[in-house]
């Protein structure tokens, strides 16, 4: 049977006093899609030959209980997908996370990437840039270029993507406390590859709830960080349409020792709060909430991790039809992003990370994730090694190519295991939820954003956050140690035998020399005095009700630092720190 063809078993289906059933429905977005060139003309038979259907569903929709919470790919509330088509329309986008020593090292990784088919872009910074300091401060001593590629300035972002066009490739940005700044870089080094802004794409984290809650990555107070992401979202919206300002972060707060449950129903809080902050600057919810996307963790539990992505679609739809007003599509969907779970690689045995990766990247293709990250096995020592690189990608387009996962769209939907599952981590996610409302005074209290952020906020201001997770880490290591819970490798099966040394990828203290000698030939270059009265004239935004970002880019275009820039943000707004808790 080719794409365009209807499933057998439609002709089955006769819709009950002409109204259409779920399945024509679907049939009817499948076909519009075929006529419109939106799916892909390849070969939909396994490996032995046999032809399969786009998706599969209940011959007679009604002897399924509460189907409409399962549905078909496409139609509300998306359990089994946003597009009807599934991956027969488009495929994941393969977007390869990496970023080490200097510009020039991590563009020729890029390079690499897109030459072996990675689809997009994902930058991993330094320490000193993901806390918004410049390589030549006393604090950042010793880490540049370590976890990350070292950004100072919109020439070190020119040189990042040098013959890499940022029109025609999708960029994400994993980056929060210093994101606005470090994304106006992005801009300056897109205008002077002579790109319209207007026409980019791609993804800035920017996600300060979770640097909160779990990766202690933060530069401000939460609300001067909350105005400036409302600006950024703001300016988006206006002038960068298809690119997204928010990508909602779940990944931290699972590495941290989270559940799945917590992962996620922690994470679409933080997503309902950038939804009343939107709300509360007057932005359409129709226009900036297909700007927000989320990033979530795959861990090794194969069919949890299915049934958390399955949930999380649905979760959100409801609640931005229902509490937030949305009538759209693209409004209600729940874009995510996924890496598979660094947490999970082991020191020991690390050629076995290889099988974890593959198994965590399957449970988030069958959980119908829109890109994805596959860690190197090397990730648990150092950065990836090229080699290692190289393995993780190809694992992606192994499962892409040759396993037949893009044939049919949600094919566990209607599996009773894996709608329990999606139904109990729901339940879940809905209880923290209104915890969360609770611990912000309730629904009916006078809330300067939202009830959900005020309850975020408040949250954060007690540990809650931080003493759930702890209490969560803290079972499972204990399983871990009393042998309940099995790590190849690691409590069962240690006996390593011969095995080949790694590669390890190791940055050299040169990269830091070169990186400071390089910062001070372009301070001593650049018109100081321009600099100092273009961050004078972006505190003095800050000091209003205008937009920060026009000041902002006007200057980084004058080639200030992102220390400079966060440094005189610091002054004027202060630095939050996290109280001390026993």
């Amino acid at each position: 049977m080719t794409s365009e063809s209807t499933p057998a078993a439609a002709d089955a289906i006769t819709p009950a006093a002409g109204t259409p059933s779920g399945r024509d429905r679907w049939q009817a977005r499948f076909d519009s899609a075929v006529d419109k060139g939106r799916v892909t003309e390849r070969d939909y038979t396994t490996l032995s030959g046999v032809e399969v259907d786009p998706v599969y569903g209940p011959a007679d929709e009604s002897s399924v209980p509460d189907f409409e919470r399962i549905g078909w790919p496409g139609e509300f509330p998306f359990t089994r997908g946003l597009h009807a088509t599934g991956y027969r329309g488009k495929p994941w986008t393969i977007r390869q996370f990496a970023g080490f020593g200097n510009a020039q090292q991590t563009n020729e990784r890029y390079k690499m990437i897109l030459g072996a088919g990675g689809g997009g872009l994902s930058v991993a910074f330094d320490m000193p840039t993901l806390m918004g300091r410049d390589s030549d401060e006393d604090l950042s001593l010793g880490e540049v270029g370590h976890c990350g590629v070292a950004i100072d300035s919109a020439a070190d972002m020119e040189v990042l993507f040098d013959d890499i066009k940022l029109d025609d490739v999708t960029t994400s940005m994993t980056i929060s406390g210093p994101a606005v700044p470090v994304f106006c870089m992005y801009l300056v080094a897109a205008e002077r590859q002579g790109v319209d802004i207007s026409k980019l794409d791609g993804t800035l984290q920017t996600d300060i709830f979770k640097e909160y809650i779990a990766q202690k990555e933060w530069l401000f107070e939460p609300e001067p960080h909350l105005r400036l992401i409302g600006d950024l979202m703001e300016y988006c919206v206006n002038e960068i349409p298809a690119y997204k300002p928010l990508s909602v972060s779940g990944y931290h707060i699972r590495e941290a020792g989270s559940t799945a449950a917590q992962e996620l129903a922690y994470t679409l809080a933080d997503g309902f709060g950038y939804v009343e902050l939107g709300l509360s600057r007057g932005l359409d919810i129709e226009t900036f909430a297909p700007g927000l996307s989320f990033f979530f963790d795959a861990h090794l539990d194969f069919f949890e991790e299915i049934a958390k992505f399955r949930a999380a679609r649905r979760i959100w739809a409801r609640w931005l039809r229902d509490k937030y007003g949305a009538k759209t599509d693209r409004a209600q969907w729940l874009r995510f992003h996924t890496q598979t779970a660094g947490v999970s690689l082991t020191a020991q045995q690390p050629d076995n990370n290889i099988v974890r990766t593959a198994i965590e990247a399957l449970s988030a293709v069958l959980g119908g994730t829109n890109s994805l990250h596959t860690n190197a096995l090397d990730e648990v020592l150092a950065l990836p090694s090229d080699k290692a690189a190289q393995i993780a990608l190809r694992t992606q387009q192994v499962i892409m190519e040759e396993t037949g996962v893009i044939n049919v769209a949600d094919p566990l939907g209607g599996s009773w295991y894996v709608e329990a599952l999606t139904d109990e981590i729901e339940a879940e996610a809905e209880k923290i939820f209104a915890h969360i409302i609770e611990l912000g005074g309730g629904e009916k209290a006078d809330h300067k954003v939202g009830p959900m952020t005020s309850g975020i906020l408040r949250g954060i201001e007690d540990g809650w956050f931080m003493s759930e997770i702890a209490d969560a880490a803290f079972i499972y290591q204990n399983a871990l140690e009393k042998g309940e819970k099995r790590v190849v490798g690691v409590n069962v099966l240690t006996d390593n035998g011969e095995t080949d040394e790694l590669e390890i990828l190791r940055v050299s203290h040169e990269v830091e020399v070169e990186q400071r000698r390089v910062l001070a030939e372009r301070k001593a270059a650049r018109d100081d005095g321009l600099v100092k009265s273009r961050i004078a004239a972006m505190v003095e935004v800050g000091r209003s009700d205008g937009n920060m970002i026009p000041a902002m880019l006007d200057a980084v275009r004058a080639e200030a630092t992102l220390g400079e820039i966060c440094n005189a943000l610091r002054d004027e707004w202060g630095i939050y720190r996290e109280p001390a808790r026993f």
